[in-house]
């Protein structure tokens, strides 16, 4: 289980408050206003910004004193964050060693991980080579090797279109149900939200909800998500 256990985040004029829990194994979007700290909070969780008070626990562990190669996370940021100079394989066995030389069945592993995104067969192209989609791929494949139980997706698939975003959200999600993975993903669109097809958390007005299920509150929402979904 994922504890926010009193969270406060501060930068400037900028507070985000939490304190919820996510059960391990529970796919959850995160939706809100744009600004309202989603991005922020994920980042906080990975190790990549420091909350101003409270805890972070994995299984009861505290984890925000943590650096971010200890943590039990894998994020994919919205840029997929891959290497150009670098090969699909290259990049992906970065996910096991920082210095990227395997050892033993380590490149078997790559492979195999390359092979579960769908796309076995590509792993001497560069990221110049790939479609968009492709490259999201080739992100999620070098978190999957990371065989971290938390899965943070800081909206990675936003500027796909429509169809393979809905392919991506549905590979993402089935690999982290095959993992017994816990899924975060940032999105802006309630539509991904029911995709997912688990419960939301919503950040808005200084606050990160407790998760909810998606269905029930998209079809009934409070104020500050009415506003924001519009008509």
């Amino acid at each position: 289980m994922l504890t926010l256990e009193g969270l406060t985040i501060r930068q400037g004029t900028f507070e985000l408050r939490a304190d919820l829990s996510i059960p391990r194994g529970a796919h959850v979007t995160v939706i809100g206003p744009s600004g309202a700290g989603k991005s922020t909070l994920l980042s906080v969780i990975g190790g990549f910004f420091e909350a101003t008070s409270g805890r972070i626990l994995w299984n009861d562990l505290r984890i925000d004193d943590l650096p971010p190669g200890k943590r039990p996370v894998a994020t994919i940021f919205q840029d997929n964050n891959l290497f150009p100079h670098m090969t699909t394989e290259q990049n992906v066995a970065l996910g096991i060693r920082p210095s990227g030389r395997l050892r033993g069945a380590e490149p078997q592993q790559v492979r195999g991980a390359l092979k579960s995104v769908g796309l076995d067969g590509f792993g001497d192209r560069k990221p110049g080579a790939l479609s968009g989609g492709q490259q999201s791929r080739v992100a999620l494949a070098r978190a999957m090797v990371q065989d971290r139980p938390l899965l943070l997706l800081d909206e990675p698939f936003a500027a796909l279109g429509p169809a393979l975003r809905v392919e991506m959200l549905d590979l993402v999600t089935q690999l982290a149900r095959d993992g017994g993975r816990t899924l975060m993903i940032v999105t802006h669109d309630p539509d991904d939200a029911r995709r997912v097809d688990g419960q939301t958390i919503l950040v808005a007005d200084g606050q990160a909800a407790p998760p909810q299920p998606t269905g029930p509150l998209l079809d009934d929402p409070p104020p500050a998500l009415r506003a924001y979904l519009g008509p």
